[in-house]
C-alpha cells in the first residue's frame, strides 16, 4: 500500500498546476517515511486483503445470512493496518458517519481482527496508514480532475479538506503501526 501512495503521489505534480495539490503535497510530507514506501513497512505477516473498502462486504444469504468477504484478487501476506485505512480514512475525512465507523470498528476488534488492538485506542495503529491512503485519494482526485478538466467534487474536495489538516505526525506515531 506505500507505494501505492507513493506512485499517486508522484502523479500530482505532472497532472498539471491546481490550486489544491499544496495542501495534500504538504500532508505526504508530514508522513513517516514507511508509509511514504521511503523505508521498510514494520514486520508483516498477517493474511490481508489488500483491498478491503466496506463495499466487500456482503451478506449471504441476503438479507440475514453471515457477513463474506468478498473480491479477494489482492490477498497476500502483509501489514493488516492498510486493510482497514480505507474506511478509517473515510471516518477521519467526515465520509463515514461516527456511528457506522463505531459499529464496523467494533465487530473487527470483537472478530479479533488483527489490525488494531482488542481494546482501546486505534488510532495509534491506523493513524499512518490512514493518512496516507487520505493522500493517495486526494492525490488521484486531483490529477482525474485536472486531466479531465472539471472541477473537484464534494467527497474529493472531503479529502483534500483532511490533507490540509495534516499539519504532523505525533512522535508516537511515526513509528509505525503497532498490530
Amino acid at each position: 500500500r506505500p507505494s501505492k501512495a507513493a506512485r499517486a503521489t508522484a502523479r500530482l505534480p505532472t497532472a498539471g498546476p491546481h490550486p489544491s495539490a499544496a495542501p495534500v503535497l504538504r500532508a505526504w510530507a508530514t508522513l513517516p517515511a514507511w508509509a511514504r514506501a521511503e523505508a521498510p513497512m514494520p514486520s508483516a505477516g498477517t493474511l490481508c486483503h489488500g483491498d478491503l473498502h466496506l463495499g466487500q462486504l456482503v451478506r449471504h444469504p441476503a438479507p440475514s445470512g453471515p457477513w463474506l468477504l468478498i473480491d479477494v484478487d489482492d490477498l497476500g501476506v502483509g501489514v493488516p493496518t492498510w486493510d482497514l485505512a480505507r474506511p478509517a480514512a473515510w471516518y477521519a475525512c467526515g465520509l463515514l458517519p461516527p456511528d457506522e465507523w463505531t459499529r464496523f470498528l467494533t465487530a473487527y476488534q470483537r472478530a479479533g481482527g488483527p489490525a488494531v488492538p482488542a481494546d482501546g485506542d486505534p488510532w495509534p495503529a491506523l493513524d499512518g496508514a490512514a493518512r496516507a491512503l487520505t493522500v493517495q485519494t486526494a492525490a488521484l482526485a486531483i490529477a482525474k480532475s485536472v486531466g479531465e478538466e472539471r472541477p473537484l467534487d464534494e467527497v474529493q474536495q472531503a479529502v483534500i479538506d483532511a490533507c490540509d489538516r495534516m499539519r504532523a505526525v505525533p512522535p508516537e506515531l511515526a513509528q509505525g503501526p503497532t498490530a
